[in-house]
């Protein structure tokens, strides 16, 4: 057992007041705000600096610092604050928790960890699930460098993947008593009638919400079970498998109701809290693939699952359960990977957090919030009140081999539904100021970081750039680039690399006409979306207000949309009006407000498609 906190050793200032000035530095500003949400952009997903505010040693103390999936991001801080100050080999310990993505952070140690553009380099890897440490493995043995994570790590909780959906419509397809998967969501999307098929004509069409597998665990882990259940397989899949016909029609169908991607679930969550708020939960999204403790965060008013905000929103007036796919699913495993690179007294302590994490307290602390144990027992809080079973899965799939994990996403890529996506970008003079240590100027970075998300667009996807200042066509504050097309990422590209900082900003004008842009070009088969970069306020006088753009860029009930996913960029963006232009969309609005973090954020926005 772990010393009380008054036993610890006393806290000196100095280092303190240094820890609070470095943590305030290495901040990445990728926090997302979504939906209007109050401080869900505080919440820990993308916060890539740490939290210093719960240590204890001083300068001679060993700092360990891990980076963790953002679903239990925020609950590890909250333990290693109990942990801090404890000694391994006579020597005091910190524990520094960081957030990142599961996929972003395999990326990230993939190409060798950049501490300015990753954040601070991890000493400890705990993604949601084991098959990013597989991916990373095959990724990077597979050129002449050794991955910094072993194969076999040990577990700290567990999480099945569960299909949440809202409990009418749940019940409209024969849950609890029917058994439910994945060919039945394939059945629904396919059904011209939708929900109608159900005596549910007012739910419209089925859709799904469901995260790119590229960046989050929930949608890697709902492709591997796609893949199962068109194969009839729980194991040993095979490329064979992944690239035969039947698998990729089937997966291609399920594909075809997505609403958007996304590198979080947090995106659904709080666009279905707020649609709950306005009694219009049914009409937003008919299901998403998420973990089985978020369905218990919603259900609690809280879909961030940050501790710190449970109890702050009321409960859904219709809550969220959780369908076990009859085919069977994957469980999250969180594995606790110590990398190549952490020395020895380093070794040494992250041995000691992960026996504290898994004594009987802290599995305590993950059971509250709806983890299972980390040998999979389910807790108190996966009861049938909360839309959870303890019974379930019945089946529980085996994760892929890492070569069949890398086919099955490059085969994705090929299947997903395709996008309609309009950039849209600040060329205004203050995208001319200069970022401090990087010798470029705010458009040059975004302008790169343009260029860099360009290859995740597909061949089957749409794409088009517009830039925007004050009067740039006549009295229009916009002007068109390049149309929306297919394959024009060479066009695309140059066109970017030319664009010029000049005048002032014509957000509000711009912002109605991009979003107008699309809607006439939208496809009933594609994600049709505008990215909307800006690094200031309306300057345009004689422009629409925000109180009468709004409601044009809102949709009927139950209508497709165009989604406009803002990046608010630089110290002077308008975050709260960007947050609302993306609200009114069912949309996010993506925090870029230190220049550096542009290049992830860009990505991040670039992975809704």
């Amino acid at each position: 057992m772990y010393p009380p906190p008054q036993q610890k050793r006393r806290r000196s200032v100095a280092p303190f007041i240094v820890a609070v000035i470095v943590a305030g530095a290495l901040i990445v500003g990728l926090k997302t705000v979504f939906g209007g949400m109050p401080d869900v952009g505080k919440a820990f997903r993308g916060d890539a600096g740490g939290d210093s505010a719960g240590r204890a040693c001083g300068d001679d103390g060993i700092t360990l610092t891990i980076s963790a999936s953002s679903d239990k991001a925020e609950l590890l801080r909250e333990m290693a604050k109990g942990y801090n100050g404890h000694e391994v080999d006579g020597r005091c310990v910190d524990v520094v928790v960081s957030s990142k993505a599961s996929g972003d952070a395999m990326q990230a140690l993939a190409r060798g960890w950049n501490a300015r553009q990753d954040g601070p380099k991890p000493d400890v890897w705990t993604p949601a699930s084991a098959g990013w440490v597989a991916l990373l493995r095959h990724r990077v043995e597979g050129g002449d460098q050794k991955s910094p994570a072993s194969a076999d790590n040990p577990t700290i909780a567990k999480s099945p993947l569960v299909i949440a959906m809202p409990k009418p419509m749940a019940q409209a397809l024969g849950w609890p008593s029917k058994k439910i998967g994945w060919s039945d969501v394939l059945a629904l999307a396919n059904n011209p009638k939708g929900w109608a098929k159900y005596d549910h004509p007012e739910w419209g069409r089925f859709r799904l919400g469901k995260t790119n597998p590229n960046f989050s665990t929930s949608g890697l882990n709902a492709t591997v079970g796609a893949y199962f259940a068109a194969t009839g397989l729980s194991g040993d899949l095979t490329e064979r498998d992944v690239t035969g016909a039947k698998a990729r029609d089937f997966v291609k169908g399920v594909e075809r109701s997505i609403v958007h991607y996304g590198d979080t679930t947090l995106t659904f969550l709080t666009n279905l809290q707020r649609a709950d708020d306005a009694g219009t939960a049914m009409s937003y999204i008919s299901a998403v693939t998420v973990e089985e403790k978020s369905v218990w965060d919603y259900n609690q008013g809280n879909p961030t699952g940050d501790p710190k905000t449970l109890g702050d929103h009321a409960k859904p007036k219709v809550p969220l359960v959780a369908i076990y796919p009859k085919e069977g699913t994957l469980f999250s495993d969180h594995p606790y990977a110590v990398l190549s690179w952490a020395d020895a007294a380093k070794k040494a302590a992250a041995a000691d957090f992960l026996k504290y994490l898994r004594e009987s307290d802290q599995q305590k602390e993950f059971a509250k919030y709806a983890f299972r144990s980390f040998d999979g027992k389910p807790t108190g809080h996966i009861t049938a009140a909360d839309g959870l079973d303890p019974k379930q899965p019945a089946t529980t799939l085996s994760t892929p081999t890492p070569q069949v994990l890398d086919r099955m996403l490059r085969s994705w890529a090929e299947l997903r539904k395709p996008a309609n996506v309009l950039m849209v970008m600040d060329v205004s003079g203050s995208m001319g100021a200069d970022v401090a240590g990087t010798g470029k100027t705010k458009l040059d970075l975004a302008k790169q970081a343009a260029v860099n998300a360009l290859p995740q667009f597909g061949p089957n996807d749409r794409v088009g750039l517009w830039m925007f200042s004050l009067k740039q066509d006549g009295e229009k504050d916009y002007r068109e680039l390049v149309p929306m097309g297919r394959n024009n990422q060479s066009h695309l590209k140059s066109r970017i690399e030319g664009l010029i900082p000049n005048g002032g900003t014509g957000l509000y004008d711009t912002a109605l006409a991009s979003y107008q842009e699309v809607l006439r070009h939208q496809s009933g088969d594609a994600i049709n979306a505008v990215v909307f970069l800006t690094d200031g306020k309306n300057e345009d006088n004689n422009s629409i207000s925000l109180d009468d753009l709004l409601p044009q860029l809102r949709q009927e009930t139950g209508q497709d949309t165009v989604r406009m996913f803002t990046i608010a960029y630089g110290a002077d963006a308008d975050l709260d009006v960007l947050r609302r232009i993306s609200q009114s969309t069912d949309a996010a609005a993506y925090d870029s407000r230190k220049p550096v973090s542009i290049d992830q954020v860009f990505t991040a926005v670039i992975s809704n498609f």
